[in-house]
Formats: structure tokens, C-alpha cells, sequence
């Protein structure tokens, strides 16, 4: 049974939901808030959250698990010395999602900011 198995598929196959995430949470890193689609902010807090979890404990271990998920040296640099020291103290929720008023022009998709908790 797949109960309690939910993953936001976001129409897509499994390689590029990888880099559609990947790429996502980089831009989310280097400049603070991105504008995407609400299915695929909430797809891409989940991913984001758990790499900030990870890099409040500054390792070296942890720097390499960071890479292996981002695949971007500037994105880890900022991730361990920029992101991760301001949530230190806070247990979890260093993202919001703020939904914009009216749908995209071309598909009617529901858009929303994305941005860390300051």
C-alpha cells in the first residue's frame, strides 16, 4: 500500500522533476525568493527545507551531501554561510509561499512567490 507515499509528480517523469527541483531550489538559494507555479512551490519547500535542516550543522559531510542534491558550488557556498546561519535557532518553516492574485496567461495556473522566513 502507498498510503502516507505522497510526492508532487508535477506531470513530468522522474529526471526532470530531479532537475526541475535542482534547478529551482539553486535560484531559490542565490536570490531569496523565486515566482514559479503553486504545485511546484510547494513540491520544491519540501526539498529546500530539508537541505537548510542539513546545512545548520556545518560539516564537511554534510557540505558533500548538499552538493550531490544541488550540484552547484555557489548555491552550497550560500546555502552553509548565507541561508543556514539566520535558522539556527528556529526548528523548521524557513520558507513561505505567497499566492498572487489571478492566473497565468497561457495555461491558467495559480502563481505564487516562494521566499525564506527572515
Amino acid at each position: 500500500m502507498r498510503h502516507g507515499n505522497h510526492k508532487y509528480l508535477l506531470g513530468v517523469d522522474r529526471a526532470h522533476r530531479k532537475s526541475m527541483m535542482r534547478n529551482l531550489s539553486v535560484s531559490l538559494i542565490e536570490h531569496g525568493k523565486i515566482k514559479t507555479t503553486h504545485a511546484k512551490a510547494k513540491a520544491v519547500r519540501i526539498f529546500v527545507e530539508k537541505l537548510v535542516t542539513t546545512a545548520k550543522v556545518d560539516t564537511v559531510e554534510n557540505r558533500r551531501l548538499v552538493f550531490s542534491k544541488l550540484n552547484s558550488k555557489i548555491a552550497t557556498k550560500s546555502l552553509f554561510d548565507v541561508v543556514a546561519p539566520k535558522f539556527t535557532t528556529r526548528p523548521g518553516g524557513y520558507t513561505r509561499i505567497i499566492k498572487l492574485a489571478g492566473l497565468r496567461v497561457g495555461d491558467a495556473s495559480t502563481q505564487c512567490y516562494i521566499s525564506f522566513v527572515e
